[in-house]
Order: structure tokens, then sequence, then C-alpha cells
């Protein structure tokens, strides 16, 4: 792609459990073309594969600079799930793969965290909750980062999706057993949902996707809360875990936002109602706001800034690193 009426473009990467999803833009126009695959990236002896990376992002690329028209390529972002732990592998890689492909002298490689910080609050100061299957909370001064939790649904991940989820199987189970803290209502929803409970653990602890599952429970319980005391204190429980995390990340002068983004927003006022009550119990002086966007529209808006100069977030060494090769 070369001619003196191209403009200078960016591609915007989310890489995440269900596959990639990639932008093409100018920081002019905004995002022109977005295209999607449904296979994730693969994961190896060196943490996340930059070449299996390089396959699927390929053929995206392809179609996206075709429908985006005469744009150049000249800065890329990628969040990428993993990155903070997995990422050494990509890291090493990449840059020189998006060099070599398409010419590419700017490459900014974001843990998702990062890029569901800024596609939440822009560059600003304060704190995101990402909750899902699991759940992290990430904040910054634009001076430095911080996360707490993220340590996966056997270590942590408290009040994320797995964990509300195996806490109202834990309910059920309880109320089978005949033991306090039992739900009549989770239980007979175990049921309809699994079957038999006593089948449980044969049919959960096998399973490779085992968070997910746990997860899959998580707006029962919810749907419960509103007539069930049991289901409404778990949740209240996970809001205290959220606002937890996101009080050990806040900064702590000025005035600094929070928002919620992720999959567990959706289970609506039965969580965000009681997070409301502990953010301000908490962080009296935050203001909780709606996410702007998702992770993708993160790693837009770190990709078009990095396209016209340099970044205004903090860059980290596993959070958020920044590649110039020669000649910008």
């Amino acid at each position: 792609m070369s001619g003196a009426s191209e403009e200078s473009g960016f591609l915007a990467v989310d890489s995440g459990g269900s596959g990639l999803r990639a932008v093409v833009g100018t920081a002019e126009r905004g995002p022109l073309a977005r295209r999607a695959s449904g296979e994730p990236v693969r994961t190896g002896d060196r943490g996340i594969d930059p070449g299996h990376f390089m396959e699927q992002l390929v053929p995206l690329v392809r179609a996206l600079t075709a429908e985006a028209g005469a744009v150049t390529l000249t800065a890329v972002a990628v969040g990428a799930a993993g990155l903070a732990s997995l990422g050494a592998g990509l890291r090493a890689e990449l840059p020189g793969a998006l060099a070599r492909e398409w010419g590419v002298r700017r490459v900014a490689l974001a843990a998702d965290a990062v890029t569901a910080y800024m596609g939440a609050l822009g560059p600003r100061p304060g704190a995101v909750i990402a909750g899902g299957t699991g759940l992290i909370a990430v904040g910054t001064d634009l001076t430095g980062w911080r996360r707490a939790d993220g340590w996966g649904h056997l270590l942590g991940d408290c009040g994320s999706g797995a964990w509300i989820g195996r806490a109202g199987l834990e309910a059920a189970l309880r109320a089978h057993d005949g033991r306090e803290g039992g739900s009549a209502r989770l239980l007979a929803c175990a049921q309809e949902v699994f079957g038999p409970v006593v089948g449980l653990p044969g049919a959960l602890y096998p399973r490779p996707d085992r968070p997910a599952v746990l997860a899959s429970f998580a707006p029962r319980v919810a749907a419960c809360a509103g007539e069930d005391p049991v289901a409404a204190g778990i949740l209240r429980e996970a809001a205290r875990h959220m606002a937890d995390s996101a009080a050990a990340v806040c900064p702590a002068g000025g005035e600094p936002r929070v928002a919620v983004t992720g999959g567990l927003s959706k289970l609506g006022d039965p969580l965000l109602g009681p997070l409301d009550e502990e953010l301000t119990r908490r962080l009296p002086q935050v203001r909780r706001v709606p996410a702007e966007g998702d992770p993708l529209h993160g790693a837009v808006r770190i990709a078009a800034e990095l396209s016209t100069g340099p970044l205004t977030l903090p860059g980290d060494e596993t959070m958020l690193s920044v590649t110039t090769r020669p000649g910008d």
C-alpha cells in the first residue's frame, strides 16, 4: 500500500478467549472497518503464540485494508488477554512481524485490563473493575499502573462471574444437604440447569472450561436475589470484593472516576446497587461513571493516539509497552 494519496492509519486489535477483533482507521476519521475471527490465539511453552497470532491477523487485516481504502498502517495497538503473565514471546516477536508484514513502525502491546481501562475511562485518572468470568481491577494516576486480583478462579477473581456462580452452587448443595446457609431456590435452579446436583462434582471438576461453566450460573443467582436472601447475600459479598479491588488500585488524590466494564455488569441492579453502596463507603471521593466503551474501543483509542504522537498513558514492562522502530 503506497501512494501520495494514502493516509497514515492505525490497526487496533483485541485478542481474547473468543478470538481476535480488529479495526483499521485513521486519527482524523476514526474507525473505518472492523472484522473478527472466532479462533482464540494459542498459548504454548512461551505463552501467547506470536506465529499463530499473525496467522489469525494477516487475513483479517487484508480484508480490513481493502474495505478501508488507501490507508498506510503506521501504528498498531494490541490488547491481549494474558499478556502480563504470558506475553514474553509476543513482546519479543510481534513488533518485528508487524514491521515485516506492513511496515509498521510503532507498536503498543497492552494487557487486556489496560485496553478495558482505556475503553471505559480514556486517558484520565481512576480505576476500572473489569469483570466477566474472571475479575481484575486496574488503576492509574497517569504516572504508573496498579492492579488487584485477576488471579484466576482457584486463587482469586473474587466477586467475578465464576465466583458468584460457585457461591450460588455451594448454597444449592448446602440446601441439598440440609446445612445452614443453603437456598432451596438456588437448589431448584441448579437442578434445572445441571440436573441432579449429586452429579455436579463429576460433571464440573474435569472440565477445562470450568470457570465459564461456574459463571454461567451467575445470572440465575442474580435472578433469585429479589426474593431469596441467600442469593442477595452472595451478590452483596461480590460487591464488597469488587469494591476492595477498586480501593486497592484507585488513586488517592484528586477526583478519580471508577467504571465497571465487562459482562458482569449485565447482572444489573442486584449487583450494581450493592456495588454503588460499597464504593460510596470505601471510596467517598470517587464518582462511578458508565463505561464509555469496551476493550476494543480502548485499543482503538491507544492506536489512534500512538499514530499521532506519544501515549498519555504510562508505560509498564508487562502492562503497556511501546516499541518504536527506526524512521520515527
